[in-house]
């Protein structure tokens, strides 16, 4: 598998596992834990979303960021950890660095509509800008057909660890997930900022997976195995599904979390814009990240303590500057 991977991601369809064809669905489980075991990145289509959904969101998530920055700090609380709302240029940072991306972005997070989960008191109400009319309306429609197709591709890993089909159905049910539209902002002089500032520092995700949208801008790279960058290609109607550290912990490294980053473009086109919609599947805070036990083995002995996905959470986000210790 490696060998096919050295310049590009896999492209897989999501439509094979959903086919109801056992041949099909087989299928799509075993290259997608092949993937995920060597380069941790596919490219993945039939997710959901259709052109009008995508072109739709795409729409207001341009509208907002092109509103004055002091009507868009209307929408920054810092008391959240940047976990709703908007959060400002410069503020994050990767792991690891001090220098702020060159970056804003927006957060969404889970509406929960049962009552009876207390997981619901756990989460803070979404903040809507008032400036753009259907902006709620076209995040949570994202947001559902994303979670809906990342609930998939967890089954599918769930067969290819032999583990039951349903493993991660009810640890990520009302998750901590989050869909983030992020506007890589123009520079006007290159010379004005820090020099070692980038769109996005290389890192590795903290949730279970993430599903990417715009994943076919320019900029995007994953970090190979064999310590080289090779760019990101997505055709339109794709979105890119990447392994994040939660699943790498939970695995004992078995399904790899890769390194990747979004480098500046050329010096005279530093001064566009760049737009991209990830959505950060997250699981209910009390799962268990501790190794499957089936992960650990003579050769792979357990590599982390066990810790839940709230803490870790609570951990990343202090080491990202978005929450005070």
């Amino acid at each position: 598998m490696e060998a096919q991977l050295l310049n590009e991601i896999p492209s897989l369809d999501l439509a094979d596992f959903r086919s109801g064809d056992p041949e099909r669905k087989a299928r799509f489980v075993q290259q997608l834990g092949q993937a995920y075991q060597s380069i941790g990145f596919v490219a993945l289509k039939n997710h959901g979303l259709s052109n009008e959904q995508t072109d739709k969101l795409y729409a207001d998530v341009k509208a907002f960021f092109s509103l004055p920055d002091d009507v868009k700090q209307q929408y920054e609380k810092p008391e959240l950890a940047g976990q709703r709302g908007y959060v400002s240029k410069g503020k994050e940072h990767a792991k690891g660095r001090n220098t702020g991306d060159l970056k804003e972005f927006y957060h969404v997070g889970q509406e929960v509509d049962d009552a009876s989960d207390p997981i619901g008191a756990e989460y803070p109400d979404n903040i809507w800008p008032t400036e753009v009319d259907s902006f709620a309306d076209t995040s949570l429609l994202t947001y559902r057909t994303l979670e809906a197709a990342g609930k998939d591709v967890l089954r599918a890993i769930a067969l290819y660890l032999e583990l039951p089909e349903n493993y991660f159905d009810d640890k990520v049910r009302n998750g901590n997930s989050i869909l983030r539209p992020i506007h890589y902002y123009p520079i006007e002089n290159p010379d004005e900022v820090p020099a070692d500032a980038v769109r996005a520092a290389e890192h590795g995700d903290i949730n279970l997976i993430t599903l990417l949208m715009g994943a076919s801008a320019d900029g995007l790279q994953v970090l190979r195995r064999d310590g080289k960058w090779i760019a990101i290609t997505a055709l339109p109607d794709q979105i890119v599904v990447n392994v994040g550290d939660m699943l790498q912990r939970l695995t004992n490294g078995v399904l790899k979390s890769t390194i990747h980053r979004v480098v500046n473009p050329p010096r005279e086109k530093m001064n566009s814009s760049r737009y991209s919609v990830p959505f950060f599947m997250h699981p209910r805070s009390e799962m268990s990240l501790a190794a499957l036990e089936s992960c650990v083995t003579p050769d792979n002995p357990k590599h982390e303590a066990d810790i839940t996905a709230g803490e870790f959470l609570n951990e990343r986000l202090i080491e990202l500057g978005l929450k005070k210790k």
